[in-house]
């Protein structure tokens, strides 16, 4: 399968991440990548940075070291509402943003409560991702999170680090199952994520890729394969917002 993006890097700004900017273009170019999106987390996830991080990014040049980045942010999902935690005003200004449910921000609820969290985040035209949808910490309707993304252009993320032997979101990829079953019914498109928090993860999908393989998922519907593809997704998410 060509993958030639990686969108869902974590930088030394996120505090639990270990590499820096710099250090994450670099092995990103090593790896011969088109794109690297650097989508570090938003002020929510303790220890992480103020909004003012995210004003700032007007000063990095989007075609620098000889690769093409894009700068965003993994929002957190903050309510079963579906808000974010970085207004309007910010994301207009970044290129694009993850939407994510995670522990350290929001308790799990009942399973329509998940459910309703994750498609009230894609009712928001600033989001274009919706990161590790699959993650068992908050058990939701795949199915119907699968038909809402594939009405809205919503892209579902295939979280390599959720399906590593260790990994603190386990039971991922059996949820995934369920996830890309849905996705083949609806055409909904999906992304893979490294969710690489130290640059030797940087374009790492090797699992994402596998868990796509084990279910005959169609290349068609993988992003990955083109830089113009995935920035087909943010420009038809941001046409959606409000002047």
């Amino acid at each position: 399968m060509k993958d030639v993006l990686d969108v869902h890097i974590h930088t030394t700004a996120s505090t639990h991440a270990y590499s820096t900017f710099r250090e994450v273009i670099e092995a990103a170019k090593k790896k011969n990548l088109e794109l690297v999106g650097i989508a570090d987390h938003a002020p929510s996830v303790p220890g992480s940075i103020d909004n003012f991080y995210f004003r700032n990014f007007k000063v990095i040049p989007r075609d620098a070291y000889g690769i093409r980045i894009a700068m965003g942010s993994e929002m957190n999902i903050i309510d079963y509402s579906g808000s974010t935690d970085l207004p309007a005003k910010i994301l207009k200004q970044i290129d694009f943003a993850i939407a994510s449910l995670h522990r350290e921000c929001i308790d799990s609820g009942s399973v329509a409560e998940n459910t309703a969290a994750i498609i009230g985040a894609m009712r928001n035209p600033h989001v274009v991702i919706i990161g590790h949808p699959d993650n068992p910490q908050f058990p939701a309707d795949l199915d119907a999170i699968a038909r809402t993304a594939a009405d809205c252009g919503v892209l579902l993320e295939v979280n390599n680090s959720s399906y590593l032997p260790n990994a603190h979101r386990a039971g991922s990829a059996e949820n995934a199952k369920i996830m890309l079953a849905a996705c083949k019914k609806y055409g909904t498109k999906v992304i893979m994520g490294s969710d690489a928090h130290i640059e030797l993860d940087v374009g790492n999908h090797f699992f994402s890729q596998k868990v796509l393989s084990e279910n005959n998922f169609p290349e068609e519907l993988v992003v990955n394969s083109s830089v113009e593809k995935f920035f087909a997704c943010v420009d038809y998410r941001k046409s959606l917002a409000p002047v």
